[in-house]
This record gives structure tokens, C-alpha cells and sequence, in this order.
């Protein structure tokens, strides 16, 4: 008798699946306490796979996180105005403010002196034009955009009355002084009697007189307006009721 008739035939080996299951090479069945055919096996398992990944890719996301919406930011018109003076000299060295003046809104009333929305105007000999420039903390749709932008340029007459510049060295007066001053004109009265009127706030130089001006608006126009009161805008001082 020959060595190989002692090998066993590969053929009748039984080889254990990694899944466990028992592997007959001669009859070509699994055996698993009986006889269970491949075709049946592996559709077994392929059907329980399917099954998992089916569990898995049901399994809702979690939403992303929303950013936290900022708060309307307010500033008085001294400090937005500096602001806006420095994004200015990129337009020309030479800019010389000739107004400041808040926008009404449903953020702010004004009744400290601050608003969310400002704009200052500024003219330049040199490009002879004027350009408004805005600062903005507010999240209303139609505001400027947070922080400072500028608005389109304008024909700059040095001539004109309205557009009188001035040197931001007699801008020693911020709007929340003037606010508190002009209460004690009338503005306490007004207030007092509907306190939700608005509060304005318009810096020009006065030619006349030759003194910037804090012009102190109690109502949603200039026009409109149930009182303005004049503060001058380097003392601090009560000039006059304008209205």
C-alpha cells in the first residue's frame, strides 16, 4: 500500500467558515446540525447585512446647529462717526466731514444718545466729491451692512451752504450729553407725554454762528419734529429751541 492511499481526499475535508458554519468539500454542503446548502447560507447572511445597513441608513441625522443671531449694537454718534472717519481716508486723504446724523429704526429710539444706524458725509476738494459713509449694527433687512460701508459719491460744491465741513477737532461732544441737555429744554416734556417718540440726532457746522451744532430731533423727521433743540457740539452748551 502506497503513502497517498493514507492522505485523506481533500475532497471529504471539512473546513469551518469564518461565519461558523461547517464546509462538507466532498458533499458540498454547510453542516450546522444538518445539512443546510451554500445557496441557502449565504442568502441568509446577505439577507441579514442588507438588513443592518437598512437599520443604519434610516437613522435620522442630526440637524446642524443654527448660529446664534447677534443683538442689534448701539453706539453713540461720536464713536460711530470715528469709525467711519478712518474707512474715509481711504477714499481721500483729504476728507473733511460736513454731517453726522442717526437713522431711526425699530432697534433704537434714541432716548440714550445711540442709535444701530449712522451716517457721516464727508467731501473731498481734492476729488471734488462727497461720500457718505455708514456705520451699522443692526439686523434689519434693509440696514447697511455690520459694520462700515460706504454710499455712492456725489458732486462736492464748496460752496453749498448744507455741505459746510468742518474739522472733527470741535466734535468734543458726544450724543448722549446732548440728549441730556436738550432734555432740560423741553425734551423731559415731550418724552413725558409720549414716551415713545423718537429721538434724532443731526451734526452740522453753522455757518452763521461758526459753531458745530448737535441739532437734538423729538420725532421721527426733522420736518415732523415736535421739538429740536440746538447743543453746541464742542461745549456741550444749550444754544437754542429750533422748534
Amino acid at each position: 500500500m502506497k503513502m497517498r492511499d493514507f492522505v485523506p481526499s481533500k475532497a471529504a475535508v471539512d473546513v469551518v467558515t469564518p461565519a461558523g458554519f461547517i464546509w462538507n468539500r466532498s458533499q458540498r454542503t454547510v453542516l450546522r446540525g444538518g445539512s443546510i446548502p451554500v445557496a441557502l447560507a449565504v442568502a441568509a447572511t446577505l439577507a441579514i447585512t442588507l438588513a443592518l445597513a437598512g437599520c443604519n441608513s434610516n437613522t435620522p441625522a442630526a440637524p446642524p446647529a443654527k448660529p446664534e443671531a447677534k443683538a442689534p449694537e448701539l453706539l453713540t454718534g461720536r464713536s460711530a462717526f470715528y469709525k467711519a472717519y478712518i474707512a474715509a481716508h481711504n477714499y481721500a486723504a483729504d476728507v473733511k466731514p460736513f454731517r453726522i446724523e442717526s437713522t431711526p429704526s425699530s432697534e433704537s429710539n434714541g432716548h440714550d444718545g445711540k442709535s444701530t444706524i449712522w451716517r457721516s458725509s464727508f467731501a473731498s476738494a481734492n476729488q471734488r466729491g462727497a461720500k457718505p459713509f455708514f456705520w451699522s449694527g443692526s439686523n434689519l433687512p434693509d440696514a447697511p451692512s455690520r459694520g462700515v460701508s460706504f454710499g455712492n459719491e456725489d458732486v462736492y460744491n464748496p460752496g453749498n451752504a448744507s455741505t459746510q465741513v468742518f474739522d472733527p477737532a470741535f466734535l468734543k461732544i458726544d450724543t448722549d450729553q446732548a440728549f441730556t441737555e436738550a432734555q432740560k429744554h423741553g425734551g423731559d416734556k415731550v418724552l413725558e407725554k409720549d414716551p415713545a417718540t423718537p429721538v434724532l440726532f443731526i451734526c452740522d457746522w453753522n455757518h452763521n454762528t461758526n459753531e458745530l451744532t448737535w441739532h437734538v430731533i423729538y420725532g421721527g423727521s426733522r420736518e415732523t419734529a415736535r421739538l429740536t433743540v440746538a447743543i453746541n457740539a464742542s461745549t456741550g452748551a444749550f444754544i437754542r429751541v429750533e422748534k
